[in-house]
């Protein structure tokens, strides 16, 4: 039976396209599995590890290393990482791509539309009536990957047959036992 290695799964996406939601399904499968696996989300590291941050770009890319260092310290140890971050710049995607052990991109991705429709923190009502700055896909850019290794249209597809892809990949590039 094959090992389990670290990994980094990167999930990018615009705020509501299912990263989440994704992410957490994921986690628990592979945890049901007993295998080693951490979930880094940008709501829940922007209230600890990165809390003293804002969202100009500056302060996105910062967000980005210090959970990058996390990712970079499971993977090489052999803990599947899962990090669900909008991350909305290529160069940046790239950097952690560089920095982290078995780096696999998933673009996680929904037409901006549905995002709104979904919008379930009400962050895109408030980022169009202007009462937040840099909001991403509405004042700010994303870079949507232009050669991701997974494309996920949340749109599209249930949230259990993306996990079941998500798992199908793992296991077909040695990632986890099969």
């Amino acid at each position: 039976m094959a090992e389990q290695q670290g990994f980094v799964l990167w999930m990018t996406g615009l705020s509501g396209a299912g990263k989440t939601t994704i992410a957490k399904l994921l986690e628990q499968e592979l945890k049901d599995r007993h295998l080693r696996i951490e979930r880094l989300d940008g709501d829940v590291v922007r209230e600890s590890l990165t809390r003293d941050l804002g969202f100009t770009k500056e302060y996105r890319d910062k967000n980005i290393e210090r959970v990058t260092f996390v990712a970079k310290l499971l993977s090489r140890n052999q803990v599947g990482t899962i990090c669900s971050f909008i991350s909305p710049y290529q160069a940046t995607r790239d950097m952690v791509r560089e920095q982290t052990t078995n780096f696999i991109e998933v673009f996680v991705n929904a037409p901006l539309e549905v995002c709104i429709e979904r919008d379930v923190k009400g962050l895109y009502k408030k980022a169009l009536a202007g009462e937040i700055e840099n909001f991403t896909g509405v004042s700010d850019p994303y870079e949507a990957p232009t050669n991701a290794d997974i494309v996920i249209n949340t749109h599209e597809e249930e949230p259990e047959d993306s996990v079941r892809r998500l798992v199908t990949y793992l296991e077909e590039n040695g990632y986890i036992p099969a």
